[in-house]
């Protein structure tokens, strides 16, 4: 089967018959790559040809299960070798893998097997409870698969995926599928309402890998690559599994949740030199007294962060800390991955930087039209890795596709520079006074303060019904919290009088997605 060629330093061109597994695992065999460590997990580590031969017993067990081609198999697994493996297999017979958020409630999971269809259900140990909802309700799934874990689990009276890969032959042809075939489904992260469906394309994978992380990261054959952003959702499949599988470097895979001492942990231990997070761990990691006084990772040179726009102190303190910068950008999982960010040696913090080559931005006002420099608009983006549609939503996709072209949701501002700032949500911003207010320009401001960790702003009446800024705020560690009074005035000398929150509630958390978007619909209600 052959491989997408290059026509340009910005375009891929993908022959009509394409798999996009046999892409990111036979060739690294090869081109005599198969010693080579391809991951390394809580179990250790995992070469090329271990983990090729991995996902080709995983595609034979889900063809022994009756699984055929463009059939879905719900994935609900922990980072793993596991997930690679069952993703990649799955991709490889010609099926298509749907994973899904390991860190959503019963309801959440019985709406995911539902609206997927899926015959079979791959989960890992520790995430079975939570499923037994969506195994009773759903009327489609026939076979449930259990994946042990360091993190353990009963298994009760389903197979052991162990035992099926044990089962299963150890080579597999891949599937004669299409570029323009499905490969995969992401369900997106829901921070306005439930989850949809996006389908993705073979050809999307080696896009991604392609456009940004070739040319924006530099990601090398020898680099070590750790994404505690997780696999299951876009930004995370594609740093811990697209990027390095496309390249040859090695991925380090974590199950448990990222909490700031797992994290260090593997930084220091892993020694990576490509670190993906999102700004609420890279905020809890400066913020962490026992971090700031330990070892220091040795061979990091670049990070990454997505999910929600990083503040510039943030930026600004981590490259004080750790001589490197955090590369800010903004994908989502229609586009499957960062489309627009700030790139070595350009970074400007408190931007999302400058369109990643390959892809076409526009901002557009209310009626339709580009807007101006300088002047604020609904963020457009045109690129090769645009899901086909939502599943089954038909009133959506409309929504949201048009033509060639995707409508993010998100508001900006375009500088003279070519520089993007991020403004808010469409449905977050507010008018205050008559004005427009972005409620992440005032989330940045009280993030500044030194005893605040993190902030939301949403809008709230007052006793006249009129919109004003409501904040509700998190404080660091061990912090005195600050009077209302001194976070209004920290906030009215940063930004126009107008802007600061009326009212500020001090919270222990914030309602987030996976990928870290705060969920302000919640706070709103």
């Amino acid at each position: 089967m052959e491989r997408p060629v290059a026509e340009g330093p910005h375009k891929l061109r993908f022959p009509r018959l394409y798999n996009a597994a046999h892409d990111l695992l036979d060739r690294h065999l090869e081109d005599g790559r198969g010693d080579k460590v391809a991951l390394i997990d809580d179990a250790g580590e995992l070469t090329y040809a271990q983990l090729t031969e991995r996902a080709n017993r995983a595609g034979n067990a889900l063809r022994a299960l009756g699984v055929r081609h463009e059939e879905r198999v719900l994935l609900a697994l922990l980072d793993t070798r596991d997930f690679p493996a069952m993703f990649l297999g799955a991709i490889k017979l010609g099926a298509v893998p749907v994973p899904v958020n390991t860190l959503m409630q019963p309801q959440d999971y019985a709406h995911f097997a539902r609206d997927s269809r899926a015959r079979v259900l791959v989960v890992s140990d520790a995430i079975l409870p939570k499923m037994e909802q969506a195994i009773a309700q759903s009327p489609f799934l026939e076979r449930v698969i259990v994946a042990r874990t360091p993190l353990g689990g009963d298994p009760h009276a389903h197979a052991l995926l162990d035992d099926l890969l044990a089962r299963a032959a150890p080579a597999l042809e891949a599937a004669q599928t299409c570029s323009d075939d499905a490969a995969f489904w992401l369900y997106s992260s829901g921070s306005t309402g439930a989850p949809k469906g996006a389908i993705h394309l073979h050809s999307h994978l080696a896009q991604t890998a392609f456009l940004y992380a070739q040319p924006i990261l530099g990601i090398r054959e020898d680099d070590v690559i750790f994404s505690a952003a997780k696999l299951f959702f876009a930004y995370g499949l594609g740093n811990g599994l697209t990027f390095p599988l496309y390249a040859g470097a090695t991925a380090v895979l974590m199950a448990e949740r990222p909490t700031t001492a797992a994290v260090m942990r593997r930084l220091i231990e892993r020694a990576p030199t490509i670190f993906c997070g999102v700004p609420t761990l890279f905020a809890s990691l400066l913020a962490d007294p026992a971090i700031a006084a330990g070892p220091r990772p040795a061979r990091l040179r670049v990070s990454t962060s997505a999910g929600e726009p990083l503040p510039r102190h943030i930026g600004e303190r981590w490259r004080d800390r750790y001589g490197s910068d955090i590369l800010d950008g903004i994908g989502s999982t229609e586009m499957l991955h960062i489309f627009l960010s700030n790139r070595p040696g350009e970074v400007k913090y408190g931007t999302t930087g400058r369109p990643v080559p390959g892809y076409t931005l526009e901002l557009r006002g209310d009626d339709g039209q580009p807007v101006a420099d300088g002047e604020e608009g609904s963020l457009w983006v045109h690129g090769p890795t645009a899901c086909a549609a939502y599943f089954n939503q038909r009133e959506k996709s409309l929504a949201t596709f048009h033509g060639p072209w995707t409508r993010t949701g998100d508001r900006y501002q375009r500088a003279d520079d070519g520089t993007y700032t991020y403004c808010g949500r469409s449905d977050d911003m507010m008018k205050v006074g008559g004005i427009w207010v972005s409620p992440f320009e005032v989330e940045s401001a009280l993030a500044a303060h030194a005893a605040v960790l993190e902030a939301a702003v949403v809008a709230h009446e007052d006793a006249d019904g009129l919109v004003k800024p409501k904040a509700f705020v998190v404080l660091k560690p061990g912090a005195v919290a600050p009077s209302d009074e001194e976070l209004k005035q920290f906030v009215k000398n940063q930004l126009a009088p107008y802007k600061y929150p009326r009212w500020i509630e001090f919270v222990a958390g914030l309602p987030k997605t996976a990928t870290g978007k705060i969920q302000r619909f919640k706070l709103r209600a």
